[in-house]
C-alpha cells in the first residue's frame, strides 16, 4: 500500500466545500508521493494539487477491491439496493454542494448542475438499485429435436464477475461515473474508479458519500492520474473482470490492447460525429431549436449533432433563424444563472478545437457564425461556431471536434440526407427533425446509431441500451444491458431425475 504522509494537508476549498485530494482506496485516504495540478477552466487558477497516481496504487487498489469482492457478491440483493438508495441520499444532501464544485472544476453551467445533472447522478443509484430487485428471466423447458425434454428446466441467473476498472470523461465528471459506477456495485462487483485527470474533484466527494452510506471498505476505490500513467497497470491487470471507458477511440485502442492478454470484457462509449437532419416538412422554429441545443456544454458533449444536413429548400431560411437565435447565446461565468455556455476544460482543447476551425477555413469553409476565442473573455472562452461550403471527407466534417463548432451542408432528397448521414467512421447518435410520421420511420430505421431522436434531444431513459455503433464504441448500457455486462450470465439445467429428497 502507497505511504499516507501524517501531517500533510491534502484539500481543496471550493466555495467553502472541502474536498480531500488524495486517492480513496481500501476505505482510507492514501496520498501519492507525487502530485498534479487541478485547474479551473473559469479563471485558469489552481484548485489544488491531486494524488498521482501510478503502478503502485494502482496495485493497491485492484487489491482492495479484490479483498472486498466475496463479502459484497453474497450481500444480499435487497442490503445492496438498500445501500445505493443511502447514497442516492447522499448525494441529494449535497447537492448544492457537488453542482459547485463540479462547476468549478470543469466549467459547465451551475444551473444545469443543480436542475438536471446532480439530480441525474443520484437518479442512477436509485434506477439500478430498484431494477436490481426486478431482474430475472423466467424458468423454461428444454427443447431438443422440436419437442421438450421433459421436466428439464433452464434458471438463468445474473453472478458478479468481480472487480471492475471504470474510466471516465472530464465533460460530465460525475454523471458518467455514477452510470458506470451505480450498476457495477449493484450487481455485486466491488470498483475502481479512475476519474479524468481535469476533472476529479466530484468523485473524492462520492467517496466520502458512499462511506457514509455504509459501503464497506475497498468496494469503491477511487485512484487518480495521468491514463498514461496509471491506466495501463489497471486495464492489464489479471485480476481485473470488467472494463468500461467513456473517453476517445484513441485511448480505447490502447486499452483494448492492454486488456487483450486476460480477454477482460470491455464496454467502451467513444466519439461521435453525429447528425442533425432538417426536412422541409419539419417545424422550423423546433428545428432551429435543436440545432442550437448542440452548444451545450460550450460543444463537450459525445451525443451533440454537430453536422447539421438542411433540406436544401430551406437552408437560406433556417440559417437565418439558426444565426438570429445562436447570437443572442450569452458566453461567460458559469456559475451566472444568465449564463448559457461557459468555458472549455483545458487550453490544449482549445487549441484542437481551433486547429479545425483554421484547417477548415483553409481548405475553402466558410465562418457564418463565431469563430475563434470570445473578444473579451479570451482565453478559454471559445465562440459558438457554425461552418459552411465543407466537403463530406472534409476532416471537420469526418473528425470529432468536441467544442462549440457545428458545419452545415444541404441535401436534396430523403436518399441524400441519409447517405450524408451514415457517411462516417462512427454511429453513436442521430436527430431527426420532420413533420411526417411515415418519413420520421423510414429513415430512422436506415440511419447507424446507438441512439436515434425524432423532434427532440438528449431525452434518456435509463432503461433503454446505450452506446455506438461503429468507431463510436463496442457494448451497450442501460436497464438490463447494464447487467448482462456487469456479470457473468449462468444457465442452470436441471435434469428431473436423481435427485434424493431428505426430508
Amino acid at each position: 500500500m502507497p505511504q499516507q504522509p501524517d501531517t500533510a494537508v491534502h484539500e481543496a476549498r471550493i466555495a467553502g466545500v472541502a474536498v480531500d485530494t488524495r486517492h480513496w482506496i481500501g476505505g482510507r485516504r492514501v496520498a501519492s508521493a507525487d502530485t498534479f495540478p487541478d485547474v479551473s477552466p473559469i479563471d485558469g487558477g489552481t484548485l489544488a494539487r491531486i494524488a498521482r497516481g501510478g503502478p503502485a496504487e494502482a496495485e493497491a487498489a485492484v487489491a482492495a477491491a479484490k479483498a472486498a469482492f466475496p463479502g459484497w457478491a453474497a450481500t444480499p440483493w435487497a442490503e445492496r439496493a438498500r445501500i445505493l438508495h443511502a447514497i442516492a441520499d447522499g448525494v441529494e444532501k449535497r447537492l448544492e454542494e457537488l453542482a459547485i464544485v463540479e462547476t468549478t472544476d470543469n466549467g459547465a453551467l451551475l444551473r444545469s448542475h443543480r436542475r438536471g445533472v446532480m439530480p441525474r447522478v443520484a437518479r442512477n443509484f436509485r434506477f439500478f438499485a430498484d431494477w436490481l430487485l426486478t431482474l430475472g428471466h423466467e424458468d423454461f423447458a428444454t427443447h431438443t429435436g422440436g419437442s421438450a425434454a421433459p421436466g428439464h428446466t433452464n434458471h438463468v441467473s445474473w453472478d458478479p464477475a468481480g472487480p471492475c476498472v471504470l474510466i471516465t470523461p472530464w465533460n460530465a465528471p460525475l454523471m458518467l461515473a455514477t452510470w458506470k459506477v451505480a450498476p457495477a456495485l449493484a450487481a455485486g462487483n466491488t470498483v475502481v474508479l479512475k476519474p479524468a485527470e481535469w476533472s476529479p474533484l466530484t468523485a473524492s466527494l462520492l467517496a466520502d458519500i458512499a462511506a457514509e452510506a455504509g459501503l464497506p471498505p475497498g468496494v469503491l476505490n477511487i485512484v487518480q492520474g495521468h491514463g498514461a500513467e496509471i491506466g495501463d497497470d489497471l486495464t492489464s491487470h489479471p485480476d481485473v473482470r470488467r472494463i468500461s471507458f467513456t473517453g476517445s477511440v484513441a485511448t480505447a485502442r490502447r486499452i483494448a490492447a492492454s486488456a487483450a492478454p486476460n480477454l477482460t470484457p470491455l464496454s467502451l462509449e467513444l466519439g461521435g460525429k453525429s447528425p442533425l437532419l432538417v426536412f422541409a416538412d419539419a417545424d422550423l422554429e423546433l428545428a432551429v431549436d435543436l440545432a442550437v441545443e448542440q452548444f451545450d456544454n460550450a460543444g463537450q458533449v459525445c451525443l451533440a449533432a454537430t453536422r447539421l444536413l438542411v433540406e436544401e429548400s430551406i437552408a437560406d431560411e433556417f440559417t437565418e433563424r439558426f444565426v438570429a437565435k445562436a447570437a443572442r447565446l450569452r458566453q461567460g461565468d458559469p456559475r451566472e444563472e444568465a449564463t448559457d455556455i461557459g468555458p472549455t476544460i483545458h487550453p490544449r482543447q482549445i487549441e484542437r478545437i481551433d486547429g479545425f476551425v483554421r484547417r477548415a477555413v483553409a481548405a475553402g469553409a466558410r465562418v457564418v457564425f463565431g469563430g475563434g476565442s470570445h473578444a473579451r473573455l479570451g482565453g478559454l472562452y471559445y465562440r459558438p461556431t457554425l461552418l459552411t461550403d465543407v466537403a463530406q471527407d472534409s476532416e471537420v466534417v469526418q473528425e470529432e471536434v468536441f467544442g462549440p463548432v457545428l458545419t452545415l451542408q444541404t441535401f436534396v432528397d430523403e436518399a441524400e440526407a441519409i447517405h450524408l448521414a451514415n457517411d462516417t467512421r462512427f454511429g453513436l447518435a442521430a436527430t431527426v427533425a420532420t413533420g411526417d410520421h411515415r418519413r420520421a420511420e423510414r429513415v430512422t430505421a436506415q440511419l447507424v446509431a446507438g441512439t436515434v431522436w425524432v423532434n427532440c434531444f438528449f431525452v434518456r431513459d435509463l432503461r433503454a441500451p446505450f452506446g455506438g455503433s461503429r468507431l463510436s464504441g463496442v457494448g451497450r448500457e442501460g436497464g438490463t444491458w447494464s447487467f448482462d455486462f456487469y456479470c457473468d450470465l449462468k444457465n442452470r439445467v436441471l435434469a428431473p431425475k436423481g435427485f434424493h429428497d431428505h426430508g
